[in-house]
């Protein structure tokens, strides 16, 4: 095309433009991940009820099924969250998935660029690939549990489940997963879109990277604690797998005792 044609805007009409989907993955793999994030940060303030006590944690389990709404327990409503969950999960890998390297030959390029700028952010964005890339065959077997068994959610049937289950190990590895991934990505999404950036930039991603280690270890002590609640009460009752709790104003002998499952 010749200079002046350029000029006058001949043909430009006609010249591919650029995709905006690229930007519009990127949108969304933010907004997937923030809510992910959200949510894992609720889900553990909600299974660490134990530590406060199991009439505790059985009515938060309660107020999912609809307990306190309908005036008795539906299960099908937490597999309803978790179906929702679990396609969110999804479409968060698959947009995740284009920044993975492709081949071996992209992956020893990222790990020569790493090493020569050795910054924080970018081992954070490695740190954030590996814990990804094991969330891929952690999660599903969790998730999948929680949607086919909605009804074995409470103090007993969650410790028999951990313990005598057998699936402390899991929920372990899961758990430093789970929040060293969900801590970085969440740094990432402040710094990325220049949330709470200041006048100071660099001051600020300093302040952030030692509130997201702070928030990082908080719930990984939370869950530790909370784990080992589980398997504690697991182990003590190992030899009453399936029997269900009664809260303690239910039980027979408690004062205006009534039936927990029943009619509020």
């Amino acid at each position: 095309m010749k200079t002046d044609e350029v000029i006058a805007g001949v043909g430009l009409a006609d010249r591919p433009r650029k995709s905006h989907w690229p930007a519009r993955m990127d949108l969304a793999q933010s907004a997937s991940g923030l809510l992910l994030g959200l949510f894992m940060w609720g889900h553990m303030a909600f299974v660490s009820t134990i530590l406060i006590s199991n009439d505790a944690m059985w009515m938060v389990t309660k107020a999912f099924e609809g307990y306190y709404v309908f005036g008795r327990a539906f299960p099908q409503i937490v597999s309803v969250i978790v179906a929702i969950i679990s396609v969110l999960f999804m479409a968060h890998a698959v947009l995740a998935l284009r920044k993975f390297p492709a081949d071996y030959r992209q992956y020893r390029l990222f790990l020569g660029h790493k090493n020569l700028l050795r910054h924080p952010d970018t081992s954070l964005w490695w740190l954030q690939v590996i814990t990804g890339f094991l969330l891929f065959f952690l999660a599903p077997p969790h998730l999948y549990q929680m949607l086919m068994n909605p009804a074995g959610i409470g103090p007993y049937s969650s410790a028999a489940r951990v313990w005598s289950g057998g699936w402390w190990p899991l929920y372990l590895v899961l758990l430093f997963c789970v929040e060293i991934h969900g801590g970085v990505g969440l740094y990432r999404l402040v710094v990325k879109w220049g949330w709470l950036e200041g006048t100071d930039p660099n001051r600020t991603r300093r302040r952030l990277t030692r509130l997201k280690w702070g928030i990082t270890v908080f719930f990984l002590v939370l869950g530790l604690l909370t784990l080992g609640a589980y398997m504690k009460l697991g182990y003590e009752r190992r030899d009453r797998v399936g029997e269900e709790y009664v809260p303690t104003w239910a039980q027979p002998g408690a004062p205006g005792a009534r039936p927990a499952g029943g009619r509020l």
